[in-house]
């Protein structure tokens, strides 16, 4: 049963009269509020500390003030009244539960959060244990309004939030508003969206996990407070307007120092040498040379490979082995976050911010006839590789009846993730084995088919059986050299029946050890050694999970957050990540100043500290207070004996038409532009234009540049437009001349940068 609520009058007023002392300092404005803040000042005093009074006062102010809306609310909450409130964060997911909970719950959203630190100070109490300040969330007045009047009038009021730190913290801040006691049971996390998933946690309703609250308080208080220190330091010694986070800088790093390491590469010479042969009977045959005298060795010129295919022209050729060797390959774990989005870039092309957008989408429900709203998807923000027994039984059903009993391993399929994972959660996997991506295709989006397509296939195929690979060998030698052709047949596709294996078929045909084959050409290929790719969004995930940088809701903010500053750029061919001037001068400054902090293995231990907060292993004001004692020193020394590390203004080769003096880049709000270098004297500026050289096809008079969108939900993200916007409103993300360019429109854009 949910716990009963308990924001009643009665409760306000036990506590009113029990408070003694000074009023809260706190500045009230609701008439409630009044009401008990005097009743504080009258109540008798000596009977409590200062410190005690205070907090009795304001508990009784917050369960006075929830129940407040209800006095005036009337009729607007009487289809709340007897009935059971369940708060979650988005409307989507509400839509779909109240749906599927039937007409005794009425479901409302918090969209997101409702406290949050105000922005523009630190609001951070650093004297005193570092207490947060929290403040609603500017623009929600109304709706918390809505949601402490319908918890009012409701018998019961449930929180189901995201089930994870950040969801726990949510449902913590609407306890407070609606007055809701952290030690009642009105907590349930739905790891399914699902009428089985929501009923089960509907009926097992928990308290708030409060070490989930603290560890969730300690990470916000810690970039916080790396944040308001950091960023005015950056405002002062390199440019204004500039910020850096706690993970994010540590990124930037990352991304910086692989840029490094291409700088410094020096690339070296060497060939490859390919020998096509033939049997006496017409077998053919392709092999690489690839040892002298049995040891493998780099043919490092041209003068070396000629000499080479001499040798191995003028001597004989000949079959030392040729062997099949039979293997089986296990099937992939099914998804966790960080593997979900690197997937997701690999073979289909999305960032992870795209991703997990519409993994949350597919996880808060689609309407499918015949079943109403369902979750396709368990929630989609976890490090774990574990199944629900319920879930590997309904898909080993639905690979025997689907594939037959030969698909089907003996017994289920069990992973474990390496080094650290938290294992709240399941594996990310489809909530019904039984939807098959194409039986449902008609109800589902482009984007959240592909997806949906993705991970179902990554979770049947996590439960079959290997597929039987034959490798062959053919290893044949000349002149002291030897040489070798590889191949590889699928005999059983095993788990490949749902999820590609990755193997291309390579057949050869036997050879015969000690046979001669002749050579029919030589052929000498240059190469030279190229540097570690930069990092693509994907190869960035990875490296951070690796690395034990950041949570798996982290990643695709990480990212994002690095985009938008504009420290990094993303290729316009291979969509690789490329620091920017401004990012390489901020990651020099933060790392000159403070190693010890914006490093990996610094950060990676945080984690582990946040960690031992939700086990309960570390006080969270212990470790924050750890951290502020060697940051905050160095930050004052830094403020006063650190050189300015300013970036040149990178010149355009141009004058200024109204000064004539320089124009330059400089980077703003939005992105980078052209402004005159004699600002603020001059100011002129004009946006950075990047034509692609190709006629817009709606207009034919314009051409199509590429601008990146600064608001919504794309911002940070580049499109092409019209030159000849506002006449003409052509745009696409996709890269002109691919076809179908037109095929995608950009939404939500500032049409000050189209």
């Amino acid at each position: 049963m949910p716990a009963k609520k308990n924001t009643e009058d009665d409760g306000a007023k036990k506590e009113i009269k029990k408070s003694a002392g000074k009023s809260a300092k706190k500045k009230e404005t609701a008439p409630e509020k009044k009401t008990a803040k005097a009743a504080a000042k009258k109540a008798a005093p000596g009977a409590k500390s200062a410190a005690a009074q205070a907090s009795i006062e304001k508990k009784a102010l917050k369960r006075a003030s929830a129940k407040a809306p209800a006095r005036k609310s009337g009729a607007k909450f009487a289809a709340y009244g007897g009935k059971t409130l369940v708060v979650v964060e988005s409307p989507a997911k509400a839509r779909t539960l109240e749906k599927i909970l039937g007409p005794k719950y009425r479901v409302l959203a918090s969209v997101g959060h409702v406290l949050d630190l105000p922005k523009g100070r630190l609001a951070i109490d650093v004297e005193h244990g570092f207490e947060p300040e929290y403040i609603q969330v500017r623009g929600k007045a109304d709706l918390i309004k809505t949601l402490k009047g319908a918890s009012a009038a409701s018998a019961y009021t449930i929180l189901a939030s995201d089930p994870d730190r950040e969801g726990e913290a949510i449902a913590w801040h609407l306890a407070t508003l609606l007055g809701i006691e952290t030690d009642r049971r009105c907590r349930i996390r739905m790891h399914e969206i699902t009428e089985r998933g929501v009923k089960s946690a509907i009926s097992e309703p928990d308290v708030i996990n409060m070490k989930l609250v603290e560890a969730q308080q300690a990470r916000r208080v810690l970039d916080r407070l790396v944040g308001y220190e950091l960023s005015p330091l950056l405002w002062y010694k390199v440019q204004r307007g500039l910020s850096a986070g706690r993970v994010q800088s540590v990124a930037l790093r990352i991304v910086c120092e692989r840029e490094e390491e291409i700088e410094r590469f020096i690339p070296e010479e060497y060939w490859l040498i390919d020998v096509e042969a033939e049997s006496a009977d017409g077998r053919q045959y392709k092999l690489r040379v690839e040892k002298y005298k049995n040891k493998t060795f780099t043919i490092a010129n041209e003068e070396e490979a000629l000499k080479v295919e001499r040798e191995i022209r003028a001597g004989t050729l000949v079959v030392d082995d040729f062997s099949t060797k039979e293997s089986g390959r296990e099937p992939n774990p099914p998804f966790r976050t960080s593997t979900l989005q690197q997937e997701a870039s690999r073979r289909l092309g999305f960032a992870p911010k795209r991703t997990m957008r519409v993994a949350q989408s597919l996880y808060e429900g689609v309407d499918i006839p015949g079943r109403g709203p369902t979750g396709l998807i368990t929630y989609m923000r976890t490090d774990s590789l574990r199944l629900a027994p319920e879930a590997l039984e309904a898909s080993r059903s639905f690979i025997a009846a689907a594939f037959g009993e030969k698909y089907l391993p003996e017994r289920p399929r069990e992973y474990a993730p390496k080094g650290r994972a938290q294992d709240a959660h399941e594996a990310i996997r489809a909530t019904d084995a039984s939807l098959s991506p194409e039986s449902i295709k008609d109800h589902l989006t482009a984007e959240q088919f592909r997806l949906y397509e993705l991970i179902w296939s990554r979770f049947i195929a996590s439960q079959m059986r290997d597929a039987k690979v034959a490798r062959t060998n053919l290893i044949c030698s000349s002149a002291d050299y030897q040489m070798k052709q590889s191949g590889a047949v699928v005999t059983f596709d095993g788990w490949g029946r749902v999820y590609p294996l990755g193997v291309k078929d390579v057949a050869m045909e036997p050879a015969v050890v000690g046979e001669e084959l002749s050579v029919t050409e030589v052929t000498r290929e240059q190469k030279f050694t190229q540097p570690q790719p930069r990092y693509t969004e994907a190869g960035l995930v990875k490296i951070l999970e690796e690395k034990g940088i950041g949570r798996p809701s982290t990643y695709a903010t990480i990212i994002d957050t690095l985009s938008l500053r504009g420290y990094v750029e993303r290729g316009e061919e291979d969509k690789r990540l490329v620091p920017t001037k401004l990012g390489r001068v901020v990651n020099d400054f933060l790392v000159r100043y403070f190693p010890s902090i914006i490093n990996e293995g610094f950060t990676a231990n945080m984690e582990k500290e946040l960690d031992q907060v939700e086990s309960g292993g570390v006080e969270w004001k212990k470790l924050v207070s750890g951290f502020w004692d060697e940051f905050k020193p160095k930050v004052d020394d830094v403020s006063e004996n650190a050189e300015s590390m300013r970036p040149e203004p990178e010149k355009i080769g141009e004058s200024c038409p109204e000064c004539g003096k320089d124009l330059v880049i400089k980077r703003g709000r939005f992105g980078e532009f052209i402004a005159c270098s004699g600002y603020p004297e001059c100011k002129y500026t004009r946006k950075i234009v990047k034509s692609t050289g190709i006629k817009c096809p709606k207009c034919g008079e314009g051409e199509l540049v590429r601008r990146r969108a600064s608001k919504g939900k794309t911002a940070g993200r580049f499109f092409y437009g019209c030159t000849r916007y506002p006449e003409c409103d052509y745009v696409s993300w996709k890269k002109p001349g691919k076809e179908g360019a037109a095929a995608e429109q950009p939404q939500e854009t500032n049409d000050g940068d189209m």
